[in-house]
């Protein structure tokens, strides 16, 4: 059965588009992605230097901030066409259909937007980005490691996900959080209730210290820390959020468990303060962090 199979890039709309681009490239780590459009252009990308998606950030200057679109990955451009049909089948509406892209990096793809209104990209035979030895100190992003949204019908979504797009449920935190895998990573996308907009996207580092070197030079920069660092329990994954200028929330990761993709059974976790940080010593906490709001332009469809 077709499904997505990555995560490929975040696209953004911000209001300040220099402080983000600092905010990317001088503290979090990511490397410019070369355009041609000129030093003088409203839209960047980045890639992260430890895998060879070609870009895992778009910023583009906007009137507000906000997601502009969600790109997944599928194998094969019949995937792409197959997710399609099941996208369309399930009442979503298209943007436009598989078709070349014309986007840095090109590619078959289509867009739609989810139930909730937030577009998404799924696509194949995107070019690929150089590769760079990431070393255990280095604390830079490796790649993408999973993105959380807030949703209005939770358990809906959660069930479009596996529906429609293939994933399967790897955990549940009580009966508000739930966990999906599209490969071998205990999750890619993680839902919570909510209005319909991003929670965080997460980043994989080399392992704890590379987190914990990405968190010094974060502190160094003056980005204090939002909550962290420490370790969840469902995927037992480390982790340490930050706040982008524009009020984005990322997440250096690392250490996210793998499972076998069919036969994984879920676990739901009573929350408690010791599962939701099994460390249990890291400073601020979810309450700390950006209060989700519905999504600047849902169900509006921009072109970059």
């Amino acid at each position: 059965m077709s499904r997505i199979s990555e995560i490929r890039y975040v696209g953004y709309a911000v209001t300040d588009l220099e402080a983000e681009k600092a905010y990317y490239t001088e503290k979090w780590g990511l490397d410019p992605v070369p355009s041609d459009d000129g030093p003088d252009s409203t839209t960047a990308w980045f890639k992260a230097r430890g895998h060879d998606e070609h870009h895992v950030v778009r910023l583009r200057s906007g009137d507000t901030n906000r997601v502009d679109v969600i790109a997944f990955a599928a194998d094969s451009r019949a995937d792409v066409d197959a997710l399609a049909d099941k996208v369309t089948a399930s009442g979503c509406k298209i943007v436009h259909p598989p078709r070349d892209l014309t986007t840095p990096g090109g590619g078959y793809g289509f867009r739609f937007f989810n139930p909730d209104g937030m577009m998404f990209e799924i696509s194949s035979d995107v070019a690929r980005g150089e590769v760079a030895d990431v070393a255990r100190w280095d604390g830079v992003p490796v790649k993408i490691s999973h993105i959380v949204f807030h949703s209005p019908d939770h358990h809906g979504l959660m069930a479009w996900f596996t529906d429609v797009l293939g994933m399967k449920v790897s955990d549940w935190l009580g009966d508000f959080m739930g966990f999906l895998r599209c490969n071998s990573a205990h999750h890619r996308i993680a839902i919570l209730p909510g209005p319909p907009c991003l929670n965080h996207v997460a980043y994989d580092m080399t392992g704890v210290d590379g987190m914990m070197r990405g968190i010094l030079r974060m502190k160094q920069s003056g980005n204090d820390i939002g909550w962290g660092p420490g370790r969840h329990t469902a995927g037992n994954n480390t982790f340490s959020y930050f706040v982008t200028p524009s009020g984005f929330v990322t997440e250096f990761t690392s250490e996210l468990e793998e499972v076998d993709f069919d036969t994984h059974q879920p676990t739901t976790y009573v929350p408690a303060p010791l599962i939701m940080d099994q460390w249990g010593i890291g400073t601020g906490g979810p309450q700390t962090l950006p209060h989700p709001a519905p999504n600047p332009g849902l169900f509006e469809a921009v072109e970059a």
